[in-house]
């Protein structure tokens, strides 16, 4: 409250805010326990934030926006609009594509390199599990006293760490093939990936992935929680552009660039798959309990994942009136104002002559490596939620593992036939936990 007061009453710079000491007392007590005074003050500042950023010449300021973000995270709660987006901080973060937008699509999003797309994603990925494996190599030499409740045991803590680089590992390979990290020993390995990141982050990347750890509790693996669905989030994030780019290129008749960029999607979601091992050495009575304060927030209000589902296929009248899609109202106006598809970009090719033969077998052949990718992890996410919540109801008022054991086997794409799914699907495409 002294850092605020006095911020309050002296220029007020958005660059000088004190961060530290709210970002502090928000994780020293957890979000849902923060003093209504101090909630009410922050309150307070954002508005005088809002109307500066108003007047503003040229339009808010780059601090401005960052602050303004800030505050409309960290107040989630206080104005009753708590849900997964704002959970995960998902603003702060900036997601690195276009998917971030749910209007964005061929014609409207904004030019981007697909390559300079991909390596924002693959960079923003490994920084988050870096940063994961951190805290945990930082909280069991005992020099954090941040989440101190319910610690692992070293075992959990060298496991985390193995899978943490197993999940990184792909990202560091598609940005440097030339670099490389010892597997051998965890916390080394965890180690070196930390310093990686470290030798590439700019100061502003480094501030907003502070900013976006703001846990509801006190628990040690709320922070592991948080940092992996946030990682999902830049992988779906990433798999929606990928999808906008195989619609582009059906449309234009391009079947190679549609077939690559397929694959290239089904590969991304595949090497995801350790991030569920990963989720998994959570501790269930740790999870159970800082998981009573996250009421309002589920993975069901995910945009990246609604809009990676909507990209493949128009979903049917029946699902975009489910709370699936009610939950994300931005997405739901998109599909229904008829948004292009991988579906219906298939047929219009077929239809027009320009998928056929061979091009037309290499397209239908990566659809349905990509759709066995996505159901393979369908059912891994409902695996770990029978593991984790048992007959327990979801947060975000929704109905948990039945919902997901009802929607696990949607199908992907309907233009294409599609292999049933083994019964006990490999790991690297989303298997069972370790």
């Amino acid at each position: 409250m002294r850092e605020l007061t006095s911020w309050r009453s002296g220029l007020s710079d958005p660059g000088d805010f004190p961060y530290s000491a709210v970002l502090g007392e928000f994780q020293r007590v957890g979000k849902h326990f923060v003093e209504k005074e101090l909630l009410a003050l922050l309150d307070e500042i954002r508005m005088r934030v809002v109307a500066a950023a108003g007047r503003a010449a040229g339009g808010p300021t780059d601090p401005h926006r960052l602050l303004r973000d800030f505050l409309d995270v960290a107040l989630d709660k206080w104005d009753g609009r708590y849900d997964y987006r704002s959970y995960l901080a998902l603003p702060l973060l900036r997601l690195p594509c276009t998917a971030d937008d749910p209007v964005a699509g061929p014609g409207n999003a904004p030019e981007t390199d697909p390559a300079d797309a991909r390596r924002a994603s693959d960079r923003l990925l490994l920084r988050l599990v870096a940063d994961a494996l951190d805290f945990e190599l930082t909280a069991a030499a005992g020099a954090t006293t941040l989440l101190p409740e319910q610690r692992p045991g070293p075992e959990t803590v060298a496991k985390r760490l193995r899978l943490g680089v197993r999940a990184a590992l792909p990202a560091v390979s598609r940005l440097d093939p030339t670099r490389t990290v010892d597997e051998r020993e965890p916390a080394a390995a965890a180690r070196a990936l930390h310093a990686l990141d470290a030798a590439d982050v700019t100061d502003d990347e480094e501030r907003r992935l502070r900013l976006s750890m703001l846990p509801v509790y006190r628990s040690h693996d709320e922070y592991l929680f948080v940092r992996v669905l946030q990682a999902y989030e830049c992988v779906f994030a990433g798999l929606a552009d990928e999808l906008r780019g195989t619609v582009a290129a059906l449309t234009t008749g391009d079947p190679a660039a549609a077939a690559d960029r397929l694959a290239y999607a089904r590969d991304r979601l595949a090497a995801a798959g350790p991030l569920f091992s990963l989720l998994a050495t959570m501790q269930p009575e740790s999870f159970r309990t800082f998981r009573e304060y996250t009421e309002g927030a589920s993975a069901i209000q995910s945009r990246s994942y609604k809009l990676v589902e909507s990209l493949c296929r128009t979903p049917e009248g029946s699902r975009l009136d489910s709370a699936a899609y009610r939950s994300v109202p931005e997405v739901r106006e998109w599909v229904l104002a008829g948004h292009p598809s991988v579906d219906a970009a298939h047929r219009a090719a077929v239809r027009a002559g320009r998928l056929a033969g061979a091009d037309r077998d290499r397209v239908e052949r990566e659809m349905r490596a990509f759709a066995d990718a996505v159901l393979g992890w369908r059912r891994t996410h409902h695996r770990l939620a029978v593991r984790m919540l048992g007959a327990r109801p979801g947060t975000g008022y929704t109905e948990g593992t039945p919902y997901l054991a009802a929607v696990r086997s949607t199908p992907v794409f309907t233009a294409v036939g599609h292999d049933p799914c083994p019964a006990a699907p490999p790991t690297n495409t989303g298997g069972c936990p370790e």
